[in-house]
């Protein structure tokens, strides 16, 4: 039976296709990583407060990139170059979602609205992982090899994007609330859209590495297309919508390892 959970199965247990899987994750992770450090460090001194959290953001997004090099190395396996069409952060970047990466080289504070702008699509892409990883979670999480990883990432995520719905709660209050809905919808419309031909370009890849037939292949595809529709006709509410969470402050604190102590080098 053709299921989410037998192509995971699938491509956790061919070696290429694991370590394209890997790569890909933590290529999108060092990215996130980095794009949080540098809008920390340029916060605008009216918004200080949040400067903290992003980096906690940013120090998350570094330590999941390390998390999947480790699963690689565990299985005696090097990172692959990413293939373009599957980079899907560098994609929405270049349908201008987010900060332009051109602006979060320079040395010059951002604006209030660059936090608005940030923050925005971070709660999109966040809501995107977030349910990645909760399947995940529910796939894998007591693998014995997957397991612990898969725990920690989703549980970070979970934070992520709490913290998102918290801050532009509070950025809707001071006035920036039309500004925010907007940003939201555009982002969302965008990301559905990119997050539909990067699932494309990765199974394609996957099938030809796994040796699918072209009606699994097809089959896949189909889903992918449904899944995209039924986000145009609606599903991107979930995307845009903002509500107070129960994990309050999430980034509040340190990055923490999958112990729950501080963060330390070895995480898998």
């Amino acid at each position: 039976m053709l299921s989410a959970k037998s192509v995971f199965q699938e491509i956790l247990g061919d070696d290429e296709s694991f370590r394209l899987f890997c790569s890909v994750a933590a290529s999108g992770e060092a990215q996130g990583g980095w794009e949080n450090g540098r809008i920390a460090a340029l916060v605008p001194e009216s918004r200080r407060d949040l400067a903290p959290k992003i980096a906690r953001h940013g120090a998350d997004e570094d330590k999941h990139g390390r998390i999947f090099n480790a699963l690689l190395r565990k299985r005696g396996l090097e990172p692959m170059e990413v293939p373009r069409e599957t980079d899907y952060t560098m994609l929405l970047e270049a349908r201008g979602i987010g900060l332009a990466h051109d602006k979060l080289r320079r040395d010059e504070p951002l604006t209030e609205h660059d936090i608005v702008i940030y923050l925005a699509h971070s709660r999109v892409t966040e809501q995107r992982a977030a349910a990645q990883m909760t399947m995940l979670r529910g796939y894998f999480g007591h693998h014995p090899d997957l397991g612990r990883a898969v725990r920690m990432i989703a549980d970070d995520e979970d934070n992520h994007l709490a913290y998102c719905h918290e801050e532009l709660l509070r950025l809707a209050a001071d006035g920036y609330g039309r500004t925010i809905q907007r940003t939201l919808r555009e982002s969302a419309l965008v990301e559905m859209e990119v997050y539909r031909d990067v699932s494309l370009a990765v199974m394609a890849h996957m099938g030809r590495l796994l040796g699918w037939p072209k009606p699994k292949s097809a089959l896949l595809a189909a889903g992918i297309h449904a899944l995209h529709t039924y986000e145009r006709l609606g599903g991107w509410r979930r995307m845009v919508s903002l509500r107070m969470p129960e994990r309050r402050n999430a980034l509040g604190g340190p990055a923490k390892s999958a112990s729950g102590a501080p963060e330390t080098p070895e995480l898998v």
